[in-house]
């Protein structure tokens, strides 16, 4: 088995299955309305009043933040592939 630091050099953050899911199902029940950015989205769990506290509200809009910047990038990585392919 190998040690630590080996092992945790390229580790991302983690985050608990609770932050996941609720993020996951506000992404879907919400689709249209999270930007990219960190304090819009964090303005607007709390203007739909989700009741959680302060700390785990920040935790739900970093996760979401993150999930719709790599959908973003995944969607221009395809457009790119797809314009790549019309050239050749």
């Amino acid at each position: 088995m190998l040690s630590c630091t080996i092992r945790c050099f390229n580790l991302g953050k983690v985050r608990t299955e609770m932050i996941k899911r609720l993020s996951l199902s506000l992404i879907e029940k919400y689709e249209y309305s999270f930007k990219p950015e960190f304090e819009p989205n964090k303005q607007f769990l709390r203007e739909i009043g989700l009741d959680v506290s302060k700390r785990l509200r920040n935790k739900i809009a970093g996760y979401i933040t993150t999930v719709v910047k790599s959908d973003m990038m995944a969607a221009a990585q395809e457009a790119a592939a797809e314009a790549l392919l019309e050239l050749q």
